[in-house]
């Protein structure tokens, strides 16, 4: 995704300090972004159902309503629960960087951050979404047990029943079931699920796939852990045997 292909995607800051939004949207409208700012986080689900982004920028530490209470307000909205979610924090421990995706974000940035970067990571994961709506060529549907997933609809159902996915789960899964039966190490991961260098933590994948089994209940064990290694999706289905 070239800076052209940000050219009229909506964007929500929320962040009390009002500098903050200010840098970050005057940048991204010289992307050619639609930008929405807030510095008081109350509004935020309000603004956000009528403005329907198609990403929400979010700092953790804000009074009356933080940003991981938010992140989990949006996963919840009917309207707003697939859109994607990049924390941008001055709380830069890994057990912080580990709650804010499990809180439902795609993606976490720490303060002081660079513009540049920002930006890339938004077209990162916007491309990420853009893939998963639109599929890849020959893409069609996947099955594994009990799990369906149809790559043009960008569905995904567990025994027949509707499963939501985030744009970064959707394709972690997608890649998994895509490839099934081999083995993806974290690092392989990091670079064609979130289009990152091998330097970025491999905590990120672990969060994702631990929040991905718990999206698919009891179809969870077809993602199998490689220990020291990475994941894999399971070519068939491995079940205990009767006690003697």
């Amino acid at each position: 995704m070239t800076s052209t292909d940000l050219k009229a995607k909506k964007i929500l800051i929320v962040d009390d300090e009002a500098d903050v939004t200010a840098l970050v949207a005057y940048n991204l409208r010289a992307k050619g972004c639609v930008v929405e700012t807030l510095n008081d986080p109350t509004g935020s689900i309000g603004v956000a159902r009528s403005f329907l982004p198609d990403l929400v920028i979010l700092d953790v530490m804000m009074p009356d309503l933080g940003g991981m209470q938010i992140c989990k307000m949006l996963r919840a909205d009917p309207l707003l629960k697939t859109v994607p979610v990049i924390f941008l924090t001055a709380k830069a421990e890994e057990h912080d960087r580990v709650q804010g995706f499990e809180s439902g974000a795609d993606d976490y940035i720490c303060k002081p951050f660079s513009t540049k970067e920002l930006i890339l990571r938004i077209q990162s994961i916007l491309r990420r979404a853009a893939a998963g709506l639109t599929g890849a060529p020959g893409a069609a549907r996947h099955q594994a047990g009990g799990i369906n997933l149809d790559v043009e609809r960008h569905a995904v159902t567990v025994h027949g029943r509707p499963v939501e996915l985030t744009a970064t789960e959707f394709k972690l899964l997608h890649l998994l079931m895509e490839r099934r039966g081999r083995v993806q190490t974290r690092e392989h991961l990091l670079l064609n699920v979130w289009n990152y260098e091998t330097e970025i933590e491999t905590r990120t994948v672990d969060t994702h796939v631990r929040r991905l089994r718990e999206k698919l209940g009891t179809e969870a064990d077809w993602v199998e852990t490689i220990r020291g290694v990475g994941y894999r999706l399971a070519e068939r289905r491995v079940t205990n045997p009767p006690a003697a």
